[in-house]
């Protein structure tokens, strides 16, 4: 009796080994997720601890699937995360599914946990900042690097780059006629021009001008760079006006190039082409890019939409599109949106707003590496004003616009090759 209850008792283990250890963790990402957020920092979590992540593309909001771990349940837990626990025969199911051909869904694997940089200032001001907002939230590691960092070589020690809010350009973000009497806009004038000084450059624009050649060559050994707002127009912008003086006295202590316009060069740029820049050093913005003053879009009526890419066939723009919806509520910034006649035809436009011929979010290819241009400040925050306190993202745990930032963190994390099931 005893020896046919040990039998059992053994038999009973076996089938709970294989249980346990051919379980699948489903993490979903459409409507019943409660904090989609966060179900991000779980994925590089997993990439963190070697653990193989399935990103299963357009199934359910873009969800993402491992094998069963009880640590990684536990975070899930801890973090209210929204997580599903699967029998291998059902896992199987569906990648089989995904796999269809009639099917617009994709498995791709993610390898590895991308190594994240922020560029920024140490100080910030005047704004606070989606992206490291969100990796804060998210829980998810990143280094701040800036100037000295970039020109000394250290982006080679990262996967991701993401540029706050900066002007490129050397105009201090075009605060001028505003603020240039406020104590934080003294100050950034003099740490840039300290900075510069320290550095071997005779002006703020030099200095900027080196650092975005800088991150130029990151992208074309292939890194991944991710902009939001005036990080997007104004670097390109520099990018075009090497050689070429187009700051003002107020801001460099010479006159700017009375030529200026016609001697850009838009095939240094990655995205924009044949803009006008605006030379009045009081007005707040950079050039014709940027829609913000132009546009008329009312607060309630202010969407943008996703464009549905094939799974596929286009894994790339699928990827940096996963949400559980694909219309995003607008939100404005120095740089809110861009006018499409000054896109070049090779970049990709992933989301836009189709009646007001303005794109928000775009992506393209230089050499090995790509970009991703994210228009507007902070997607919880329709109009975000210098001084506004940062956003909650508790209060904001489900945002679509936040997301679109998140895929972008761990689309370096994605094998190339298709996922064989």
């Amino acid at each position: 009796m005893i020896k046919k209850f040990g039998i059992l008792l053994f038999l009973s283990f076996l089938i709970f080994s294989k249980t346990v250890f051919s379980a699948f963790l489903l993490i979903p990402m459409d409507d019943t997720q409660k904090n989609h957020l966060k179900a991000y920092g779980i994925a590089y979590l997993e990439l963190q601890k070697n653990i193989e992540v399935k990103w299963l593309l357009n199934y359910r909001g873009g969800s993402f699937m491992c094998n069963y771990i009880k640590q990684i349940e536990t975070e899930c837990v801890i973090r209210n995360v929204s997580y599903e626990i699967i029998a291998d025969v059902q896992a199987a199911k569906i990648l089989n599914d995904i796999a269809k051909p009639e099917v617009n869904m994709d498995a791709v694997k993610l390898q590895k946990a991308p190594k994240v940089a922020v560029y920024s200032p140490k100080d910030k001001l005047p704004w606070d900042d989606a992206v490291t907002l969100v990796l804060k939230y998210a829980e998810i590691p990143y280094d701040v690097i800036y100037d000295e960092e970039v020109l000394s070589g250290d982006l080679k020690k990262y996967d991701w780059l993401h540029l706050h809010h900066e002007d490129f350009t050397g105009q201090y973000g075009k605060f001028y006629g505003a603020y240039h009497n406020m104590s934080w806009y003294k100050k950034q004038v003099q740490h840039s021009e300290e900075m510069a000084n320290s550095l071997g450059f005779k002006k703020v624009s030099q200095l900027k001008l080196a650092v975005a050649k800088s991150i130029k060559s990151f992208v074309a050994t292939g890194g991944f760079l991710f902009s939001m707002c005036s990080a997007t127009d104004s670097y390109d912008i520099a990018l075009a006006a090497e050689n070429v003086d187009i700051c003002e006295s107020m801001f460099d202590g010479d006159p700017a190039d009375p030529d200026m316009q016609k001697k850009l060069d838009f095939n240094k740029t990655f995205a924009f082409k044949d803009f006008t820049l605006v030379r009045n050093p009081y007005e707040y913005e950079f050039s014709n890019i940027d829609v913000t003053t132009t546009r008329k879009v009312q607060k309630n009526n202010d969407y943008f939409t996703l464009f549905d890419f094939s799974a596929k066939w286009d894994p790339v723009p699928t990827m940096l599109c996963q949400n559980h919806t694909n219309i995003i509520k607008g939100f404005m910034g120095q740089t809110t949106a861009y006018n499409k006649n000054f896109i070049k035809t090779n970049v990709l436009i992933m989301g836009e707003n189709k009646v007001a011929n303005e794109a928000r979010y775009i992506h393209g290819e230089f050499l090995k590496g790509t970009w991703s241009f994210y228009g507007g400040h902070d997607p919880e925050d329709h109009q975000h004003f210098v001084g506004d306190p940062p956003t909650d993202l508790n209060l904001h745990q489900n945002s679509p616009g936040y997301r679109l930032i998140l895929n972008n963190i761990l689309f370096p994390a994605a094998k190339k090759k298709k996922l064989k099931t």
